[in-house]
């Protein structure tokens, strides 16, 4: 803007002096600025004119660490060559992706292919494609949008978890049984004839009309247990940024558990206590880890209710041979006492702890955020009571420490008995 208003003083003092004065010369000049400023509008007004552009993304989900491909294709349909082209698309990616600067002949095309790494969960919006051109002495530019915006989901890393081992429930047996059961499960194994007494819920009316005969459905009881996984997402607990954060590590945590008992066809729900609570009931299969990942990618810690308000308001929720995975960096005693209390309703509770003690020692030994010696102490003396409380109630922690991947962190407590027996 500014550049074009020194043009425009230039312009109207060539005028003036060129008209007072009668001089030759600086007409030639005033009629020489004419012909370059009408050609190079002339030149940006037609620079984006019979131009066809488009994009395609390789996914629309992602996870952390995949590399997001890009592949663009600019065709210029004019005999004339379009003598500067930018391309880029604008988007909120933690790296964006690079643009492109171009000529182009007539009837050419270019086709190019642009790589930026996902590291950072989220969900993620890339503009439409944006090509802009303009004259040599940047007088004048011109711009134009393509295509259609896009979102890019980017899930949290989902990691294997071969040391880790939810308990099966106790209500329930690993095979179907050879009689009739009041029980009825999502999986039906086979069909058998009417007996007086079945219920009319049960008759697979399908089968009946094929066999013109009533026929009843079995089911099959499973040794698998619901798991509900309860986020803490109070910003008051987490510490640290990025990666090394409690917040990263609890997120990862919550999807490598999800995609483990989901892979053993388990039913997982999920309840995040952020800024809004949000409850995702239990239900199997890749559609429910789906899901759960879109949830977690979007999840921050910016909550403000205590754990233990959570699990009150969530305990009416678990049933009978459910388990209860908690995952809280929290220091705080009070959920302790909620989550112990399901134990006598029949369900198993487990607890996940990104160490609040080793991410602040991590945080003070790098100089990251306001950590001093004073405020590690407090840390100290609230982490050795915390774990008192657990072990008063048989709750045994898996404790996450910074700088290690969950996998090698996240083991059961039978795993853990079985390491450290003779």
């Amino acid at each position: 803007m500014l550049r074009r208003l020194q043009v425009l003083v230039v312009a109207a003092v060539l005028i003036v002096a060129a008209f007072s004065t009668g001089a030759p010369f600086l007409f030639f000049l005033l009629y020489l600025g004419i012909l370059v400023a009408g050609g190079s509008y002339v030149v940006t007004r037609f620079g984006l004119a019979d131009l066809e552009a488009g994009y395609v993304l390789d996914r629309q989900h992602a996870e952390v660490g995949d590399t997001l491909r890009a592949t663009y294709t600019v065709r210029n349909t004019s005999r004339l060559p379009k003598l500067w082209l930018e391309v880029h698309n604008p988007s909120n990616l933690p790296h964006g992706l690079p643009g492109r600067a171009l000529s182009l002949g007539p009837r050419a095309e270019r086709s190019w292919s642009a790589r930026v790494g996902l590291t950072r969960r989220g969900h993620y919006r890339i503009e439409q494609l944006v090509i802009r051109t303009g004259d040599p002495f940047g007088f004048f530019e011109s711009y134009a949008s393509v295509g259609k915006s896009s979102t890019v989901i980017v899930y949290p890393r989902v990691e294997a978890l071969p040391g880790w081992r939810l308990p099966p429930a106790q209500i329930e047996g690993p095979h179907a049984h050879p009689v009739r059961t009041v029980q009825t499960t999502p999986h039906v194994t086979t069909i058998r004839p009417y007996a007086p007494g079945d219920a009319y819920n049960r008759i697979h009316w399908r089968s009946t009309a094929r066999q013109a005969e009533l026929q009843v459905k079995e089911f099959d009881l499973e040794q698998t247990a619901d798991v509900w996984i309860f986020l803490d997402l109070e910003a008051a607990v987490h510490l640290g940024a990025g990666d090394d954060s409690t917040l990263e590590f609890a997120v990862r945590a919550a999807a490598s558990i999800a995609a483990r008992a989901i892979l053993e066809n388990r039913s997982v729900g999920l309840t995040a206590a952020g800024a809004r609570s949000i409850i995702l009931p239990p239900d199997r299969g890749p559609r429910q880890q789906q899901k759960i990942m879109q949830l977690l990618a979007a999840v921050q810690g910016d909550g403000s209710r205590p754990l233990g308000d959570v699990l009150i308001e969530g305990a009416p929720r678990l049933r009978r041979g459910m388990t209860a995975v908690v995952i809280t960096p929290s220091t705080d005693r009070d959920w302790v006492r909620p989550l112990a209390t399901l134990r006598p309703r029949g369900v198993t509770g487990v607890v996940v702890l990104p160490d609040a003690l080793a991410f602040a020692e991590h945080a003070y030994k790098f100089g990251e955020g306001e950590m001093s010696e004073e405020l590690l102490e407090a840390f100290r003396v609230e982490s050795r009571a915390l774990h008192h409380a657990l072990a008063e109630h048989d709750l045994l922690p898996s404790r996450l420490l910074p700088g290690k991947p969950i996998a090698g962190q996240l083991v059961s407590r039978s795993a853990r008995l079985q390491a450290v027996a003779p």
